[in-house]
């Protein structure tokens, strides 16, 4: 099984920074909204989220959080992240890659683990492990088809396997879920 390449996910981004339509699908909205009342604390000092896209979700999770940071591969994305989250910090990476330094007590992986290749998602699994054991982590996945050589759930258990986390289902609908692992108060 291969990873996704930088070349396909910017392509993604070709036609514009809302491939998905997050700012104005109602069911995107709601799926924001679903993972923000998942997650298992109130407020955060800090938050790392991996494959922030165009930062709709940053745009919820950040009023919950006092420092915000960011991580994607392509630069339209980012460029409109900032946008969206002014006061954020956001990281070029394209994913596996080691992750920018923080102390963040909260770790979000939103519908991208299935662009990654088994490999690429247990480095990644290890990494949060080792760096943030005691941070919450919350993780949402897409059910339906990715297109890519992981569909969301197979590559969701092979993230759960590869972590010395474990993942309870908070909510799920027939097209996603979101699973959470609480971290040390």
């Amino acid at each position: 099984m291969t990873a996704v390449t930088l070349q396909h996910l910017e392509g993604l981004y070709a036609g514009g920074d809302d491939p998905w339509s997050f700012r104005t699908s109602a069911y995107e909205q709601a799926k924001f909204r679903a993972t923000c009342a998942a997650l298992p604390r109130a407020s955060y000092r800090s938050v790392l989220e991996l494959g922030c896209g165009n930062g709709e979700l940053a745009r919820h999770v950040s009023a919950r959080c006092t420092e915000y940071t960011g991580v994607d591969a392509v630069e339209t994305a980012l460029a409109a992240a900032r946008r969206a989250v002014p006061s954020g910090r956001f990281h070029r990476l394209f994913l596996p890659a080691l992750l920018p330094s923080g102390d963040f007590d909260l770790l979000m992986v939103s519908e991208f683990l299935y662009f990654l290749d088994p490999a690429g998602i247990a480095e990644l699994a290890g990494q949060l492990d080792r760096r943030w054991p005691l941070a919450d982590l919350v993780c949402v996945t897409w059910l339906g088809p990715s297109g890519n050589a992981l569909d969301g759930p197979a590559a969701l258990e092979r993230f759960a396997r590869a972590s010395r986390r474990t993942l309870r289902c908070a909510a799920a609908t027939s097209e996603y879920r979101i699973d959470v692992a609480e971290g040390a108060p």
